[in-house]
């Protein structure tokens, strides 16, 4: 389930970049560099790590793909549910859309997709904590409890196929068991390893 759930994470993360191959791969750095604006361009190479190349072809998809330069909670859920066919994927979608929507206005711009996808798919094991957390975080309080994290759960078990779930382990073949276990995990995180699980300290009752 986990390792499945994390391949597709990543396999959606890169779903623009792989959905729209352009043959001007010549021209391409120097068309969109000038439509992107160079301070977001070298922030993003920064943050990121990406190259001006990479960030320039995804720039250019991204344009095609969202002509308004913004993604909608409702597209951001179908092409979700395109990976989850089987599956209920809008809770989920839209936990994650949350934690991608840094600046709390309701759309995805492209500084904000390029910083997710850097996160999710190659970032270092701290940022990716980092997103984690942002995830269980469900009301952006800075804090996570145990509801936060059972809501998540429930949202995940969603996406699971029923003959998956089936072949989890006693202990969290449940949204609840899951949570719990998950609980279990950060207050042993959080009263241990502090410095080690940035965010993760920040929990918050029962």
């Amino acid at each position: 389930g986990t390792g499945a759930e994390k391949l597709r994470q990543q396999k959606f993360v890169s779903e623009f970049s792989q959905n729209t191959k352009t043959p001007k791969a010549t021209t391409m750095g120097n068309t969109t560099s000038s439509a992107l604006s160079k301070e977001i361009l070298e922030d993003l190479k920064l943050s990121t790590k990406f190259t001006e190349n990479e960030i320039s072809q995804w720039y250019e998809n991204f344009q095609k793909q969202c002509p308004t330069g913004r993604i909608t909670p409702e597209e951001f859920e179908q092409i979700y549910t395109r990976f989850f066919p089987e599956s209920d994927a809008k809770s989920y979608a839209r936990h994650v859309f949350r934690s991608f929507d840094t600046n709390d206005d309701g759309t995805l711009d492209f500084k904000e997709y390029i910083i997710a996808l850097h996160m999710t798919s190659t970032g270092r094991t701290t940022r990716k904590l980092e997103w984690a957390f942002s995830l269980f975080d469900v009301d952006k309080n800075g804090y996570i409890n145990k509801t936060e994290v059972t809501e998540i759960c429930q949202a995940i078990f969603k996406l699971i196929p029923k003959e998956e779930q089936s072949k989890l382990p006693e202990d969290e073949n449940t949204p609840e068991k899951r949570a719990n276990k998950l609980w279990s995990y950060f207050e042993k995180k959080d009263n241990g390893e502090r410095n080690n699980t940035r965010g993760v300290s920040r929990l918050h009752g029962k």
